[in-house]
C-alpha cells in the first residue's frame, strides 16, 4: 500500500456549510474543516463577527486530501464548478465579502495550478470569473456547531434548498471523483 501524500487546499465559495458538504463526498479527501481566513482584524474571529462583514474574513474550508488519490487541480475544478465564481461577494441569497469566491494557495505550485484552472474554466462562463487568488493567510477553525453541518442537520431548510442542489451538481459533473460511486 502506498503511503498517503496529504496536502491542504483552502477555498471559499459562499457559505462554508455548502463547500464542506461538497468536499466530504470527494474520493481522496481525508478531512474538511470549516473556518475563516483572509481578515484584517486582530484575534480569533467568531461566526457573529464574520457575519457582520466587517472583519474582512471569508468563510472557507481547509481540505486535507491525499494527492496520490486526487490532484490539487481536480480539487479546484470541483470547487469552481459547484459554486458561482462569477458573482462578486455573493452566492445565491448570501451576500457580503465573507461569501466571496476565493482560493488561498499554500505554495507557488498551488498558485500556478490555480491560475491555470481559472484561465481554463473562464471560457465556460458567460460572465468573468471574479474568484480571488491570494496566498494563504492564517486559518481559524469555525465553532464546533459549524463543523459537519450538513451531515448533522440534513433536514435544516438551508441544507434542503441550498446545499442539496450543489450536491446534485457535484454528483452529476464529478461522479467519477466521488467516494461512493
Amino acid at each position: 500500500m502506498t503511503a498517503k501524500n496529504l496536502q491542504i487546499a483552502t477555498v471559499g465559495g459562499g457559505c462554508f456549510w455548502c463547500t464542506e458538504a461538497v468536499f466530504e463526498e470527494v474520493k481522496g479527501v481525508e478531512r474538511v474543516v470549516s473556518g475563516y481566513s483572509g481578515g484584517n482584524v486582530p484575534g480569533r474571529p467568531t461566526y457573529r463577527e464574520i457575519g457582520s462583514g466587517l472583519t474582512g474574513h471569508a468563510e472557507v474550508v481547509q481540505v486535507s486530501y491525499d494527492a496520490n488519490v486526487i490532484s490539487y487541480e481536480d480539487i479546484l475544478v470541483i470547487f469552481m464548478t459547484t459554486h458561482d465564481p462569477t458573482t462578486l461577494n455573493k452566492q445565491g441569497a448570501d451576500r457580503g465579502t465573507q461569501y466571496r469566491s476565493v482560493i488561498f494557495y499554500h505554495n507557488d505550485k498551488q498558485a500556478e495550478i490555480a491560475e491555470l484552472v481559472l484561465n481554463e474554466l473562464a471560457q465556460y462562463y458567460e460572465n468573468p470569473i471574479v474568484t480571488e487568488l491570494s496566498a494563504a493567510p492564517l486559518f481559524y477553525e469555525a465553532e464546533k456547531e459549524h463543523q459537519d453541518f450538513y451531515k448533522n442537520n440534513p433536514g435544516y431548510g438551508y441544507c434542503s434548498f441550498v446545499i442539496d442542489p450543489k450536491l446534485a451538481k457535484l454528483r452529476k459533473l464529478h461522479y467519477d471523483k466521488l467516494k461512493n460511486n
